[in-house]
């Protein structure tokens, strides 16, 4: 099976027909804008979560019906009784003496008296978890029940990227950080919302996000609502973020895995000695390894040590996490990680969760225990509406402003802003871009034109730099960090799951930076080379024959290891660079030049030991740096400001036709990643580092790191 498909795209002759047509769709904008207010001929799509809730209540209102005919067809026999014997019917009340009028003043009187005891109980009380489901069951059967309750019910799966990708009909079932974060705090702030459902189905995040989750959901709870976790099996980061919640329900058969941190390595040296390639690289730092899994067959002692170090911290982190959220200890904690796996009813035995019950038992007992007629899930909370309707003669049109993403309603919005500008991904020079393997490359030209508009913007008071990126080009890196001190505006630097190397260098220049505890940062070094082929040639019996001028004119050539003088040369650049990176890093941190460079070096860090070593200002996440965004720009944490993403997501369109090239070769990885996902990865991380050491030197870190 082919691992790939090639596509050849020649679409020099759609140019014209495709610029009229986009001329056609802005010209008819405005009457189009006019159409929608006219009554319409057939009903209004409804939105997903709209249908759902209006379906369940359908059932509860059958039910409900079902319910009262039964109650009217039992009380049948009674009323034909009573026709009939109308004498008995009218019977005449006991006369009440004075006697029982005191007794029953008296009742009255220690009702009341209980009721206002019932009412004077801390509401910490009513807030904390109940005791058993027969609990919640008694408490609701003692009450009237309520009228309709609304859960909301969100679903965490597979990769959530930083920010959306692409706009228009096809963007909005692209489910990303920032919009399940926006859908969180509109949830909490919605008065017929009365708490949340979280289904967990192992999303592929890192640490960064997984603190953007939990810091979400514990806002939400601030608001004094219940947050629900159902999983049916729990990797550690499912774990950390149910965690957050005020309960965590499995199935019987549910499991928790908590094997604790493995780090695993993988070294390519001697498969690149059969092909007859050898690597060739100068790194300027001890702890700067991002060239050893082709140059070595294990970690040298430097970056054991710093490895290690990271192991260590990401570790306390996980098991101090679960110490806070749980009611279990430090020790506790150590051993059912050392066990690993758990069943769902041990793991409620030692404390890991509060419920094992199926998710039709879970909705049961939350109705009982909301005291809910009905109790209701509202699914795709916070999805925005999609109108599918493209029929009649304006349908076309219709369709076209959804592909291009043209929203009538957010063109005037005027008001103040905070600028986010998403730096994610390997950082090399030119247009950011996706690659051959569905991942993201940063491009300096796109960021630094990112940076220039929301500094032009007159509506825009501070920029937040969001960066989640392993590092890349040295050169790129540094146009993007020239970038932030070009502007007057504040910016603050948000770190993601990583931000380091070249990920740490265009952010060292921001007047404020914040990480997570589990961000991995730092990296300050530099490292270069090239891949020697000539073995490889002779084995596959290709000759090369050269004429050069310049003693070190074949530096780059890929035919050969570098000679002594080119060597030195290539070192000499290195160390120059180096110079700038902790001389600027140095600078921006308000620190000592020598003092920065006994934490560079190379060295990789926790966000939690950047901030004790004075590398970061402070553990945060995207929220709180746009808190910080607004109080360097004079405004007060709680203004309302509105958010303008850059940069721009890209439409249909410019996602089908890229940057509108005469011919254009697009390859796609197909197949591969559902017969080899591992080889697949490693497929992606050659293609990035081929990509990477193109340039003299890059900011890399010495391995990519990937926290599960």
């Amino acid at each position: 099976m082919k691992a790939s498909t090639l596509i050849r795209f020649r679409y020099r002759s759609l140019l014209p027909t495709l610029v009229v047509a986009i001329f056609a769709v802005v010209a008819i904008a405005s009457p189009v804008a006019i159409a929608a207010d006219e009554p319409p001929t057939t009903p209004a799509p409804q939105p997903a979560a709209a249908a759902e809730e209006q379906k369940e209540d359908a059932t509860a209102e059958e039910k409900k019906s079902d319910e009262t005919k039964a109650q009217e067809k039992k009380a049948e026999p009674a009323k034909k009784e009573s026709n009939g014997k109308p004498d008995e019917a009218k019977k005449e009340e006991p006369k009440t003496d004075a006697a029982t009028a005191e007794k029953k003043a008296d009742e009255k009187k220690a009702d009341a008296e209980k009721k206002d005891a019932a009412e004077s109980k801390p509401k910490a009380e009513s807030n904390s978890r109940p005791k058993t489901d027969s609990d919640a069951s008694k408490k609701a059967s003692d009450r009237p029940k309520r009228d309709k309750v609304r859960l909301a019910l969100f679903t965490l799966k597979d990769a959530l990227p930083e920010s959306a990708g692409q706009v228009g009909p096809f963007g909005e079932t692209q489910l990303d950080l920032r919009e399940t974060i926006n859908r969180l705090e509109k949830a909490s702030k919605d008065k017929s919302i009365a708490g949340m459902v979280i289904d967990i189905q192992n999303p592929e995040i890192g640490r960064g996000k997984i603190e953007e989750l939990r810091s979400a959901i514990g806002r939400f709870r601030a608001a004094g609502k219940k947050a629900y976790a159902m999983m049916e099996t729990a990797m550690p980061a499912d774990y950390l973020v149910a965690c957050a919640c005020d309960e965590i329900v499995m199935p019987e058969t549910g499991v928790v895995m908590l094997p604790g941190i493995h780090a695993e390595a993988t070294f390519f040296k001697k498969l690149l000695g059969k092909l007859g390639i050898e690597a060739d690289f100068i790194h300027i730092g001890d702890y700067k390894g991002a060239a050893e899994p082709m140059t070595r067959e294990q970690f040298s002692e430097p970056v054991r040590e710093n490895m290690t170090s990271l192991i260590d911290s990401l570790y306390d982190d996980l098991v101090t996490t679960i110490v806070k959220d749980r009611p279990i200890s430090i020790a506790q904690a150590k051993e059912i990680i050392d066990t690993g796996l758990l069943t769902a009813r041990r793991a409620k035995e030692v404390g890991l969760i509060d419920r094992v019950a199926y998710s039709e038992t879970l909705r049961d007992d939350l109705a009982k225990a909301y005291e809910a007629e009905p109790l209701v899930y509202v699914k795709n909370y916070g999805q925005k509406e999609v109108d599918t309707d493209f029929s009649g003669p304006m349908g076309f049109f219709k369709l076209m402003q959804a592909m291009m993403g043209v929203d009538s309603s957010s063109r005037a919005k005027k008001g103040k802003k905070i600028a986010v500008v998403y730096a994610v991904g390997p950082i090399m020079s030119g247009t950011s871009q996706n690659d051959l393997f569905g991942g993201q490359i940063m491009g300096s030209t796109t960021i630094v034109e990112a940076l220039r508009d929301a500094n032009k913007d007159e509506d825009v008071v501070a920029i937040v730099l969001r960066v989640d990126s392993p590092g890349g080009s040295a050169i790129a890196s540094d146009l993007i960090w020239h970038e932030t001190q070009v502007i007057k505006k504040p910016i603050v630097a948000s770190m993601g799951d990583v931000a380091a190397s070249g990920g740490y260098y265009i952010s060292m220049g921001a007047d404020r930076i914040l990480a997570t505890p589990g961000t991995v940062t730092g990296s300050i070094g530099v490292v270069g080379g090239k891949m020697a082929v000539r073995g490889l040639f002779d084995k596959i019996g290709i000759t090369t024959e050269t004429i050069e001028r310049g003693r070190n004119s074949g530096l780059f050539s890929s035919s050969g290891k570098f000679t002594d003088s080119q060597r030195a040369v290539v070192k000499n650049m290195m160390e120059d660079i180096y110079e700038q990176f902790t001389s600027k890093a140095a600078e921006g941190r308000k620190m000592p030049l020598e003092n920065l460079k006994k934490l560079a070096g190379g060295r990789v860090y926790t966000g939690r030991q950047a901030k004790e070593l004075g590398l970061i200002d402070q553990l945060g996440t995207l929220e709180d740096a746009i808190g910080e965004a607004k109080k360097l720009a004079g405004l007060e944490k709680d203004a309302d400001v509105k958010v303008k993403v850059l940069p721009e997501p890209t439409n249909f369109f410019e996602t089908l036709f890229g940057d509108m090239d005469a011919e254009k070769e697009v390859r796609i990885g197909q197949g591969l990643e559902n017969i080899s996902p591992e080889l697949m990865e490693v497929a992606r991380r050659a293609h990035h580092l081929r990509t990477i050491f193109k340039q003299p030197a890059a900011f890399m870190m010495p391995f990519e790191l990937e926290i599960k």
